[in-house]
């Protein structure tokens, strides 16, 4: 087992430039209802960051570990769609919600389907039920099917991530208890951006979301970093 401090002495000066970056944007907390290229690119800038805190653990790494490889192309969607949303009155929300769709289908396939966990599954789908019910009086038009089907790819997605967790045990991995609490996180903020959206303002909608997004990004680019994968089964063989 990995100890807490041996992670943070390893991974920590990696996440240095997204912290550093996480602050610049809640500093400026530049207005929404001025939406600019630079706006983008400032909220944007912290997923960047994650990019590189990836790439940081090498190209090979990457190559190496396809779980690790989706997570990063799940952190390249994201940055689109956090694009996307800043415009998101002038009609883009659409277009965000499904780079995010496409980002959960990339973190469900790499936190794979091992364990299975039926019963983590059937407590993320009667909870994933019963938001979509709370929303449903909301949504009109296409929203009514767009919000259902996204619910259910998010809560796919978080299922997948809690089911390899153990809190106890020689099978305890911290890379799982971020993959799980990145993934809950995750839900938390985009439940809190569709009850803001579409049913009633949010006391301080902006900070919760932004705060718990970033903050399950960086969790969900953390697991990435013990692979899921056994090394030996991608490393070139040599020649005999």
């Amino acid at each position: 087992m990995v100890s807490p401090v041996t992670v943070v002495k390893s991974e920590g000066p990696k996440l240095v430039p997204f912290f550093k970056a996480t602050c610049v944007y809640f500093v400026l907390w530049l207005p929404l209802s001025s939406p600019s290229w630079v706006s983008a690119l400032i909220k944007c800038l912290p997923i960047f960051c994650l990019w590189l805190f990836l790439l940081a653990h090498g190209l090979g790494f990457l190559l190496a570990h396809p779980s690790a490889t989706r997570i990063f192309v799940g952190l390249v969607f994201s940055a689109l769609g956090d694009a996307f949303l800043i415009w998101q009155d002038q009609g883009y929300f659409v277009h965000g919600l499904l780079m995010f769709a496409v980002t959960h289908m990339f973190y469900a396939s790499a936190f794979g389907m091992r364990p299975l966990a039926l019963r983590t599954g059937l407590v993320m789908a009667v909870l994933s039920g019963l938001c979509y019910a709370l929303l449903y009086p909301c949504l009109t038009g296409a929203f009514t099917y767009l919000v259902g089907v996204y619910m259910a790819l998010i809560s796919f997605m978080g299922w997948r991530a809690v089911a390899g967790l153990q809190l106890v045990g020689t099978a305890w991995r911290w890379t799982e208890l971020a993959a799980g609490s990145g993934a809950l996180l995750f839900i938390v903020s985009d439940l809190t951006i569709a009850l803001n959206k579409f049913c009633f303002p949010v006391p301080y909608s902006r900070a919760l979301i932004m705060s718990t997004y970033y903050t399950a990004q960086m969790l969900i680019a953390l697991s990435a970093v013990e692979s899921r994968e056994p090394v030996e089964d991608y490393r070139p063989s040599k020649a005999k």
